[in-house]
This record gives C-alpha cells, structure tokens and sequence, in this order.
C-alpha cells in the first residue's frame, strides 16, 4: 500500500519531468505554435486515465484507497493550493517585469492566456456539471475534475512555452509546482487522485490549444486592432486569489 501511496503522489511530478526532457529533441527546438502529434501524448494520457476512470473499478478502488491512506492520520489541511494554482502564470509576468522576457510580446502573451482560460474553464465546468462526481469529504458533486489542478497546468505549459527557450529551469519550476497543486488537492480532501490527472491534462492541453490557435486569432480577429492596450492586475476575493485583465481596442 505505501508502494502504491508512493507511485501516486509523484505521477503528477513525473508528468513534469516528461513535459521537459522525454521530448526534447523533437520538441525543444521546433516552433511550438505548430502542431506536432508529439506534443498531445502526455495530455492525452492524463486525458484517458481520467475518462476511464469513471467506469473503472479497479481505478475508483484506486482513487479510495490513496484517500483513505492520507486521511488516516488527521491533520490540518493547508490552503497553499488556492494561490500555487496562479503561481506559474504570475511568474510569466513577474519574470518579464524584471526584464527578462519571453517569447511572445505582452498582448501576445495574454491573447493566448486568455484562450487557455476560456478553454479550461469551459471543459472544467462543462465536465464537472455533465459527471456531478461526489468530492472525497461530500461537499458537492462536482469534483471531476479538479479546477486548481487545471489551472496550475495550464500556467505550466504557458511559463515553459514562454521560457523554455530562456532557461529551462523556469518551465521544470512551474511544473513542479503545478504538480503541487495537485498534490495538496487529494491531500485536504478536495479530489480524487483521478481528478487531479484530469485537470492536469485539461490544462496543458488548453495552453496548447492556445498556442496553435493564435496565428488564426491574429491574422482573422485581431488584425484590425492594431492599438489594441492590455493591462493584467492580481485580485482578491473570498480567500481567493487571482488575476484580472483589461483588453481596450
């Protein structure tokens, strides 16, 4: 069982280290706004556990037994997830507030941030309302799948899209606190392990999504707004952090 405890709690991590190495010939040096079947893999996968997931057995066993082992022993929950989940997406800014930058311009930048929100949220809470699966402390039935954890991956992807090029330690950084995130979501009972490898495909895949859109977004919507301002601020509310963004045209 703590073999079983072990695997679980660093998927989530190893999903990082694959992101960054296991595809770094094919991937790295390639222009990552184009397709490539390559890219889709890891996603996928997390897409498919998820998915099968909720007609499996063995995987809803799987998802009780990881826990009912963590909630063994009792302990505190921590709220560190509610802000690790923007954590690589204010280091994107941050890191360019410092003067070291990316590869895309500010308006770019944000133009396929925004995509990638618009995206996630729609299949977070397209899924959570169609599946209505009960969370591990019975608050409500809309745990599939985890919003945080999709959020955290979608601003790994876009921290390693952005940087990679720069130092591929910022996009291995954000993935281990993506990977966090996810963490901490099963371990204050928020989320089934399932969940959280849901959200984690939903977020990297959205950020992708994003990337190979915006050309198309460029050169059909947004070629007449060439004034186009952007302004991107933190916000707080309820316990809540995020961030808020102004487009003026």
């Amino acid at each position: 069982m703590k073999k079983f405890i072990l695997a679980c709690s660093i998927l989530i991590s190893h999903l990082a280290y694959s992101q960054s190495t296991n595809f770094n010939d094919s991937i790295l040096h390639s222009n990552k706004d184009k397709f490539h079947y390559k890219q889709i893999i890891i996603p996928s996968i997390c897409l498919a556990y998820g998915v099968t997931s909720l007609k499996v057995d063995y995987l809803k066993s799987l998802n009780l037994e990881l826990r009912n082992e963590l909630q063994e022993n009792h302990h505190s929950k921590f709220g560190i997830d509610d802000f690790l989940q923007y954590t690589p997406v204010v280091a994107v800014y941050g890191l360019n507030m410092l003067g070291i930058n990316g590869k895309n311009r500010l308006k770019e930048r944000t133009i396929k941030l925004v995509t990638s929100y618009v995206i996630t949220s729609s299949l977070v809470l397209g899924l959570k309302s169609w599946t209505k699966v009960l969370r591990p402390d019975s608050t409500s039935h809309n745990s599939f799948p985890s919003g945080h954890t999709a959020n955290a991956f979608l601003g790994a992807e876009f921290l390693w899209q952005e940087f990679h090029d720069e130092n591929i330690w910022y996009g291995i950084a954000g993935y281990i606190v993506a990977s966090g995130t996810g963490f901490f979501r099963i371990y204050n009972n928020r989320h089934w392990f399932s969940d959280v490898v849901m959200g984690a495909g939903i977020g990297m895949l959205s950020t992708k999504i994003s990337y190979w859109m915006y050309p198309y977004l460029k050169n059909k919507l947004f070629r007449s707004h060439k004034n186009m301002n952007t302004s991107i601020f933190p916000m707080y509310n309820r316990n809540t952090l995020g961030l808020g963004l102004i487009m003026s045209f």
